[in-house]
């Protein structure tokens, strides 16, 4: 018969496929599960308030038309329900796409179980093919991983959490309107059941029952696997049903009740004193026995070989213990509010006399006796063959020796010549030479006989008198021997060994000895060789590769988050190491010296301890003890320096002066000591330094400002699609303290604060800010310098990319106001339109003009205020960017000069070929899809090689009367300012106040987003100004001085 799992058994490939989809489900399930959007949980009042009306559950399919039209009445609303639809569409479709798998599983398992019965597949129905042992198998897992699918979406993903995305997912996406879409059955299928999770909670009537029975599943087919699992072990009344999800049948089992009583006597109070009882002493006595075995040279191949099933059964023991144990007191196995489970609870541990740290204990020998047995068990089935055929030969060869000593011929003390012994030896040698490794069963048995009949040839023939032959004789029954042991090195051996010490029943429950395996750790850092073998132990589970890979990345956060606390340690260490050095600078002293020995030492034997580990696959995945170790650094760094970040830069608003040089200068302080502390003890760890500490502040930093940047953007960057964010490494994140979501964000507010050109006044000649009131310096471009001392080339560099977001909005929200407000306003557009008529032809004189400006302004008084806001905090951050720019291109020429040469020399050589070719077509130019000119953009950036003003922030359409509004808007503010022939522009009045530098900076940016003819317009009408003033000016001087000479000439003279 066909094996069932051949590739040719299309019923078997078929019900494999299933099964394997069920696998990569619950992965699927599992690792989306860490990834629900918070705001569909609707917890906080601010998200209720904000989207409460358009985050809807099922209550949305009774009436959609009554939802739909709430939205379509408010614009605002329309407007954030898009905003929402673009930020979430991704993430939603990706759970539904889950969802639809849960499906799509149960409905290709009834559709299998129907060809069945139909006979789609010869000479297969479901009776034959659970008669079949992979068949059996396969069948049950396949009804067991979808009731594990549903268990796992009802614990992980509440069920009103559920129905909003799902109703997100059909309102946002084109599946309500396919005919092809199963929504309306998935949405039946995962409809909220009632069940929580959280602690307390009652359970919902006839669950799970009602959920399981959703899409129905043949009773025939369940009665048949029920049958099939009726016998199977479940170790007592705790069982683990997944990776770890553990079940309490006593809370499980409360509304049948047949499983009840029954269960019930295994809970009587005897009972489970008894089996607490036998496995405190098992444990007891396992831990003598595997500290035993595990001592240095016992465990032997020879020993290992004759004894095999001991050794398998102390294996069975061990993990049968440590099982059962691990069990039955996790605290997740017990609901607090139960009062019949905590009697329950309190019983086992008592009588078990439960120590989890003996327990750690068993499970870290354990592993390590496991892995050693696996290992040399691998090592001598690689070997098996050629160990045997080495056996075979030297036997064979001594036997032929025999028969060579009984010839005659070789000479060997006080043996007679015998031809019968010579003839029977070489028959022998034959008989070993003809063993055939390949029939490893008649090999076996021949050689027992061989060893049976070398015993009687010495017995019968009174050998033993000849001390040679005996011990010929003796080495060949030897080898013989182990031809047996070697034979018999099965590689079910290892298969059992894997069964057997399987700790997926300990998936989160390993969790809880965490903070053991931190204090042993730190108790003790050579320990850490020890984990190897547990790491090895936590990673084996008979999954298939594609959840393999997701399971072993969750293990290797367990593995890092147990030696996390050294790294901890080490983070405190240089810290402490910085303070002391810092102190031998200036005096040497005894005890400070041994102090820093004594850390560094303690730091050295840690990584010692790590690197000692060797290359280990957890899985599919290879862990380098080197890169472990190097991790760990990283994430202990990320931990303190974007602490420190988020600590150091709190600004108080109200404070005069200004917390932010202090605070930059403080801030410097802890970052040179991180620094420096790196730098000491990058030798001692075996790690680059400067190239760690680059990569981690850079990835912090631009995380930072990512997150800030997020504020500004429609379709936000979520963690989960950050470049810079890390579930390996996690940058942390911390509540706001203030609107700024971030550090930087507090910065740059602190920075506009103090700048704000409302109070201060900016001297471009000397790049000084000055307050208008009191006329003392506020800050200068130091503050640059302090902040690149601070946060290094990617701060100064985030703060100029925060700072262009931040132009950029306010460009934006200038235009809608322009847009909506100023061109919508009647009155307002027909002052333009007289202005405009006035002064046309640009190139004439306007007669009367400053009746005619003064008028114009005048009727236009009350729209500017909030226009020459706008203008003024652009031209302000367009300062700062020069500033930046100007600190940044300053450090590159003086850290970098040859990358700033390079830099300098290819732009200049691009701006030169991007001109030639539009003066010559045929000329070179970059394609589209080149990025050389996108890339070399943000090089030259961070090196500040660029004007911020000639950058183009939004894309803008043409507008009604653009250059004769700025004009206007500019000869409105000149009243308020007044010439200083040291200072130039400066402000009239400090309760009126204008600042001319980020007024004209301002304007200039504006006019930079639009087509270049509205900005000779504009210019053209200042010309015209300024030659219509001048104009009137000098005929009234004129008029002025022929009156006067009139009024000279007919004076008496007397009165002249």
């Amino acid at each position: 018969m066909v094996d069932f799992l051949a590739e040719n058994n299309l019923c078997g490939q078929a019900i494999l496929r299933i099964v394997s989809r069920g696998n990569a489900n619950i992965a699927e399930l599992l690792r989306l599960s860490e990834f629900i959007p918070a705001v569909f949980r609707l917890k906080d009042k601010s998200d209720q308030q904000k989207y409460g009306d358009i985050i809807c559950d099922f209550s949305y399919f009774k009436g959609p038309e009554y939802y739909e039209s709430k939205l379509e009445a408010k614009p605002e609303l329309q407007d954030l329900d898009e905003e929402f639809r673009e930020n979430n569409i991704e993430i939603l479709t990706r759970f539904y796409l889950a969802f639809e798998s849960v499906h799509k599983y149960v409905v290709d398992l009834i559709r299998y179980l129907d060809d069945l019965n139909e006979g789609v597949y010869i000479q297969q129905t479901l009776e034959t093919v659970l008669l079949n042992e992979d068949g059996k198998q396969l069948l049950c897992e396949a009804l067991y991983l979808y009731g594990v699918m549903l268990l796992v979406i009802d614990q992980k993903m509440e069920g009103e959490v559920r129905e909003r995305m799902l109703v997100s997912y059909y309102r946002y996406s084109a599946a309500r309107s396919s005919a092809d879409s199963n929504l309306d059955d998935i949405c039946k299928l995962l409809r909220s059941t009632g069940y929580s999770s959280h602690p307390g909670a009652k359970r919902p009537p006839n669950y799970p029952e009602s959920y399981f029975q959703r899409v129905p599943i043949s009773p025939t087919f369940i009665s048949m696997v029920i049958g099939r699992l009726r016998s199977d072990d479940i170790y007592n009344q705790v069982i683990s049903i997944y990776m770890g999800i553990t079940v309490n049948l006593v809370e499980a089992w409360e509304p049948y009740k047949a499983a009840k009583t029954a269960l019930n006597y295994t809970l009587e109070t005897a009972n489970i004193r008894e089996q607490a009882g036998r496995y405190a002493a098992s444990v007891e006595s396992l831990r003598s026995q595997v500290q035993q075995l595990l001592k240095e040279g016992f465990l032997r191949e020879e020993i290992v070989l004759d004894n095999i099933p001991k050794l398998l059964n102390c294996l069975r023991d061990c993990n049968v213990a440590i099982r059962w144990l691990m069990l039955h007191t996790a605290e997740s196995a017990y609901d607090p509010n139960n009062k019949r489970l905590r009697q329950i609870k309190d019983q086992v541990i008592n009588d078990s006399k439960y120590n989890p740290k003996i327990l750690f204990q068993l499970l870290l020998d354990t592993a390590q006796f496991e892995f050693i047995l696996k290992e040399m068990f691998k090592q001598m089935l690689a070997e098996k063959q050629l160990k045997w055929e080495s056996y075979k030969k030297e036997g064979s060869e001594r036997m032929m020796e025999l028969a060579e000593v009984f010839s005659g011929v070789k000479p060997l003390t006080r043996v007679e010549k015998n031809e019968n012994l010579q003839a029977w030896f070489r028959e022998i040698s034959k008989q070993i030479e003809s063993l055939n490794y390949e029939d490893s069963t008649a090999a076996g048995r021949k050689t027992v006989q061989l060893i049976q009949a070398l015993v009687e040839v010495q017995e019968f023939h009174q050998l033993e008198s000849n001390l040679q032959v005996c011990q010929f004789l003796a080495d060949t029954r030897k080898f013989l021997h182990q031809m047996i042991r070697t034979i018999n090195i099965k590689e079910e051996v290892l298969i059992t060994m894997q069964i057997v010490g399987d700790l997926s029943y300990a998936w989160q429950i390993i969790d809880s000895f965490t903070s053991i395996m931190q204090e042993s750790i730190r108790a003790n850092p050579t320990m850490v060789t020890k984990l190897r073998a547990t790491f090895l132990k936590v990673s084996q589970t008979g999954l298939f590769i594609y959840v393999t890979l997701d399971h072993n990345f969750l293990k290797l956060r367990f593995i890092q988050l147990s030696i996390d606390v050294w790294f901890v340690r080490i983070g405190q260490y240089l810290k402490i190491i910085y303070i002391y050095t810092s102190v031998l600078k200036k005096y040497f002293i005894i005890n400070v010296v041994y102090f820093v020995a004594k850390l560094t030492h303690a730091i050295s034997v840690f990584t010692e301890g790590i690197l000692m580990m060797k290359t280990t696959l957890v899985g599919i995945i290879k862990v380098d003890p080197k890169q472990l170790l190097e991790d760990g650094i990283r994430k202990e760094l990320v931990k303190r320096v974007a602490y420190a970040l988020h600590k150091g830069l709190i600004f108080n608003p109200k404070a005069k002066p200004s917390e932010l040089m202090p605070k930059l200068k403080e801030m410097a302080a802890t970052m040179d000591g991180f620094y420096r502390s790196f730098e000491y003890i990058q030798d001692y760890v075996s790690i680059y330094g400067l190239k760690i500490w680059q990569e981690e502040v850079s990835r912090i930093i631009n995380y930072n400002v990512e997150q800030e940047c997020n504020s500004f953007l429609r379709t936000k960057i979520q963690d989960w699609q950050s470049v810079y964010q890390s579930t390996h490494i996690p940058i942390p994140k911390y509540p706001s303290v203030d609107e700024s979501a971030t550090f930087i964000g507090r910065l740059c507010r602190e920075i506009l604060r103090i700048t704000d050109p409302k109070t201060t006044c900016y001297f471009d000649q000397l790049n000084t800010w000055y307050d208008m009131r009191t006329h003392q310096e506020v800050t200068n471009n130091r503050l640059f310098s302090e902040i690149q001392d601070t946060l290094g080339t990617f701060g100064l560099n985030g703060l100029d990319r925060l700072l262009c977001f931040m132009i950029v909005k306010e460009l934006q929200n200038f235009l809608t106001v322009l847009q909506k407000n100023i061109l919508k306003d009647k009155a307002v557009v027909d002052v333009f339109k007289a202005l405009l008529s006035a002064v046309n032809p640009v190139k004439g004189i306007v007669a009367n003009a400053s009746k005619v400006y003064a008028n114009a302004a005048a009727k236009t008084q009350k729209i500017w205020p909030a226009y020459l806001e706008a203008i003024m905090k652009v031209g302000q951050m367009q300062i700062l960017r020069q500033q930046i720019a100007n600190e940044l291109n300053y450090s590159c020429k003086f850290d970098s000069k040859h990358l700033a040469a390079a830099l300098d020399n290819l732009n200049k050589s691009l701006l030169s070929d991007i001109e030639a070719h539009y003066q010559d077509p045929s000329l070179p130019y970059p394609k589209e899809d080149n990025t050389l000119l996108y890339e070399i953009t943000a090089y030259l950036e961070a090196a500040g090689i660029h004007n911020p003003l000639n950058k183009i922030y939004i894309t803008t359409k043409r507008l009604p009367y653009f250059p004769i509004v700025n004009f206007l808007f500019l000869i409105a503010q000149l009243p308020k300012l007044q010439y200083n022939k040291s200072q130039g522009m400066t402000c009239r009045k400090a309760t009126d106040p204008v600042d001319w530098a980020p007024l004209v900076l301002g304007l200039l940016t504006l006019l930079k987003q639009f087509h270049s003819r509205y900005t000779e317009h504009f210019l053209a009408l200042i010309g015209q100004f300024i030659r219509s003033i001048m104009e009137q000016c000098t005929r009234y001087l004129t008029l002025v001085y022929y009156v006067m000479i009139e009024e000279q000439e007919y004076a008496p003279k007397n009165n002249k």
